[in-house]
């Protein structure tokens, strides 16, 4: 009998945790504020760049911004699951896929970096002064060569950052799925954050590809550098989606629009301008105002705001 009464107990408390979380999930009830869900990537997370704009966001609309961040993958997953109302991610290619596919409903691009290649400061794969493609074909073969001497480590959690290190090893005409494999000893895979990801590489004195902004939110506790920092493969442009509200009905998409058109007004695009400068000395993110061209992003893409019946018109 008393092991019945723990099994029951037991499988009781699993039930009432599963009730809590699907209660999170369910609609605002009368007396509590509405609910906005942002499904992000590390890099806008870990920098708190996200943080100072939810505290001004919630501040304007008395709204309750719940943000969730994980990689790109991660984010897109939650939204088609219906877990999100809003993306904010970088990898165009999943974009436009996200969008066709009928969960998205348009592409906003509000901010940008670059990726770096960084490593040890001795460079011991001798990467220095090459192409980015040149530079991670260099290193397996000084990784495959010397392996305790040499490391890559990887995103190797499906993210904008490790979609982009995927086109790297293609521009270099290296099958990714030949260098991702356990026999890949210099190869590691940190199925992380980016964080975390560059403390695995200092650790290992290793290579990684990596967006500027979390790199310089985490120079201080590094003794990695930057070795690769010039070519147009390194553009790195973050974009706003609102889930569409015909893939799921219950998306809070209007609070979505009012969020994207917060991210591209003057007041927007002036914070993600000089955010970081007080703390570490120098802008973690550039705007997209103004920078359209340079960051490949059409003018109905950069410039314009969202309109007051977008998602209305979205479920006509």
């Amino acid at each position: 009998m008393k092991g019945s009464y723990l099994g029951i107990s037991s499988l009781a408390l699993i039930l009432a945790l599963l009730c809590t979380a699907a209660a999170a999930d369910e609609e605002v009830g009368e007396g509590q504020k509405e609910r906005l869900r942002i499904s992000t990537t590390t890099s806008l997370y870990d920098t708190q760049l996200l943080d100072e704009m939810e505290d001004i966001f919630e501040g304007m609309y008395d709204v309750d911004v719940r943000t969730v961040s994980g990689g790109t993958g991660i984010a897109i997953e939650r939204a088609v699951r219906g877990d999100a109302d809003l993306i904010l991610v970088h990898d165009v290619a999943r974009e436009r896929k996200f969008i066709e596919d009928g969960y998205g409903l348009s592409r906003t691009c509000f901010a940008y970096n670059y990726f770096i290649i960084v490593g040890p400061e001795d460079d011991p794969a001798g990467i220095t002064g090459m192409t980015p493609s040149e530079a991670m074909k260099k290193v397996m073969e000084e990784g495959l060569e010397s392996p305790d001497r040499v490391k890559f480590v990887s995103r190797g959690d499906d993210s904008g950052t490790h979609a982009r290190e995927k086109i790297l090893w293609d521009r270099a005409g290296i099958d990714y799925e030949e260098v991702a494999t356990p026999e890949n000893t210099w190869y590691r895979e940190a199925g992380r954050g980016m964080g975390p990801t560059l403390q695995m590489t200092d650790e290992l004195r290793g290579y990684t590809l990596c967006d500027t902004s979390t790199f310089t939110a985490y120079r201080s506790d590094l003794e990695l550098v930057p070795l690769i920092e010039e070519g147009d493969v390194l553009l790195n442009v973050y974009a706003a989606i609102p889930v569409s509200p015909v893939a799921w009905p219950e998306t809070n998409c209007e609070m979505a629009t009012k969020f994207v058109n917060y991210l591209i007004s003057d007041d927007g695009q002036d914070l993600i301008a000089e955010y970081g400068t007080e703390t570490i000395g120098k802008p973690l993110f550039n705007p997209a105002r103004g920078n359209c061209d340079l960051i490949g992003c059409s003018e109905d893409e950069c410039a314009a705001p969202l309109a007051e019946d977008y998602c209305s018109l979205a479920e006509a």
